[in-house]
């Protein structure tokens, strides 16, 4: 085929693409079947050099490939979330109508800088978001917008943040064109933080740690001590981080006392709700997150609590005019209006330009599957720690680092024949074990006192029965 007309036509063919899209939706039904249902390992373990060479192409000039040999391929290679002993990462195993939103997105292909490129799309970030804010008590003024992750939404929070409270304009005058800034961070908070204080110019003292209690929450007595050591070091605090299910442990730092303290000291409240905040859909748990309402900005990751694939992050901002001060720049071949501030180029305010259409999966799952499915999600998966953590302690053999307060939960093996001192190398040694060999995935952290295992139990096709057998297995690991 030599006519690039032709070869175009035959790319864009839709009798082509509807025979490969049902190929593949028979492949992938196919596929999810067996992995609810346990089948083959959880991770297929392959060394990182050993699937570049099996992923070796030397990718041909002509048409010359199958496409479903590549995708039996990637399936077969992957990492299976939906594996009922999936317990790994805070990534979930998304509904399946997410994914098909997914196939929607990606041929339509609607970037959203501006709302003419995604006008339905746009809609429906907006009328998601007015659902998420109403959720967590937010009032009516509150906007923001949808974003690739929670690390992105955490850093255009703080650029908010900065711009609200740093008595100048930093975005235009720069990062040093006043005193250093920091924000009062919990010493447990995710790294993503410090990360974003640094991409702002902040340096190292961006971050202004505070103490944690034993179950790893902030302490806000300690906040004025904090407060008052940044100011000796000559920094300017703007903000404090509060966590809703931190990443370590899920810790819940207590919200209400944060906010109090930020009130009387006019800072900004930031809450990173990026796990957590699903919580205000359960009314069982929903106590957890009490006073989110009194943010001045949330952060709140769909690709958790909401069983949507990654990546969809709300960052909401109680004064929704704060959501364009995050990024102030001009491209007058996108926006018009002499100033003006339309929310619905939604460019304006997010890091992305050409953005994904990534409420349409939100949008599509809670108007077909109803919103009962996600709180119901959220209750199971907290409560399914809970007795979880019952069983491990009452196991003898187990050794709970802290209750949980969500569906994080660290422990680890002691059994008795394993001297205390030896507990940290065992428990690598035995998640390295079980996770090579497929039985199991789940992660391991480090606290004060020691090495854990760590699982979050984000997937609702795990059952209590699968819990007891990763204790099984690492019993079994133990004794080899």
């Amino acid at each position: 085929m030599t006519d690039f007309r032709e070869r175009v036509a035959a790319a864009y063919d839709a009798e082509t693409f509807r025979r490969e899209g049902h190929r593949l939706v028979d492949t992938l039904a196919g596929y999810l079947a067996g992995a609810e249902r346990g089948e083959g390992p959880v991770l297929p373990w392959a060394a990182p050099a050993v699937n570049v060479d099996r992923f070796a192409a030397a990718f041909p000039e002509e048409p010359n490939g199958d496409f479903a040999d590549l995708v039996a391929r990637v399936l077969s290679g992957s990492n299976h979330l939906h594996h009922p002993r999936y317990v790994g990462h805070q990534v979930t195993a998304p509904v399946p109508l997410a994914a098909l939103c997914d196939a929607v997105s990606s041929l339509l292909n609607n970037g959203m800088a501006v709302y003419e490129m995604g006008p339905v799309s746009t809609a429906m970030e907006r009328n998601v978001l007015r659902w998420m804010a109403a959720r967590l008590g937010l009032p009516e003024s509150t906007d923001g917008v949808l974003t690739s992750g929670g690390s992105l939404g955490n850093l255009t929070a703080l650029l908010a943040a900065r711009q609200a409270k740093a008595g100048y304009d930093a975005w235009n005058q720069g990062a040093h064109a006043g005193p250093p800034l920091t924000v009062l961070v919990a010493k447990t908070a995710h790294y993503c933080v410090s990360r974003a204080t640094r991409i702002m110019g902040w340096g190292e003292g961006g971050v202004t740690p505070v103490a944690v209690d034993e179950h790893f929450r902030l302490r806000p007595e300690s906040l004025d001590a904090a407060f008052k050591t940044a100011t000796l070091a000559g920094r300017k605090v703007i903000a404090v981080v509060a966590s809703a299910g931190s990443t370590a442990t899920g810790a819940f730092d207590p919200l209400e006392p944060v906010a109090d303290f930020c009130e009387q000291r006019g800072l900004w409240f930031h809450v990173d709700g990026a796990h957590g905040a699903s919580a205000v859909l359960s009314p069982t748990h929903r106590h957890l997150v009490r006073g989110i309402d009194r943010a001045d900005s949330v952060v709140w990751d769909a690709h958790k609590g909401l069983l949507m694939p990654a990546l969809v992050t709300a960052v909401l901002f109680r004064d929704g005019a704060r959501s364009f001060e995050a990024f102030a720049q001009e491209a007058s071949y996108l926006f018009h209006g002499d100033g003006e501030r339309p929310w619905s180029d939604v460019g304006m305010r997010t890091m992305e330009c050409t953005k994904e259409m990534m409420a349409l999966k939100v949008y599509a799952c809670l108007a077909v599957l109803g919103t009962r499915l996600f709180s119901d999600a959220v209750t199971e998966s907290y409560d399914q720690a809970r007795r979880f953590a019952k069983r491990l302690a009452a196991a003898g053999d187990f050794e709970v680092a802290v209750q949980p307060d969500c569906n994080i939960l660290c422990f680890r093996h002691t059994p008795a024949h394993v001297p205390a001192e030896e507990w940290d190398a065992l428990q690598a040694r035995l998640r390295e074990r079980l996770v090579t060999r497929g039985d199991f995935y789940l992660v391991q952290t480090k606290l004060p006192k020691g090495v854990y295992l760590r699982v979050t139990l984000i997937n609702p096709l795990t059952t209590d029965a699968d819990l007891d057998g990763l204790m099984e297995a690492l019993r079994t690991a133990a004794r080899r």
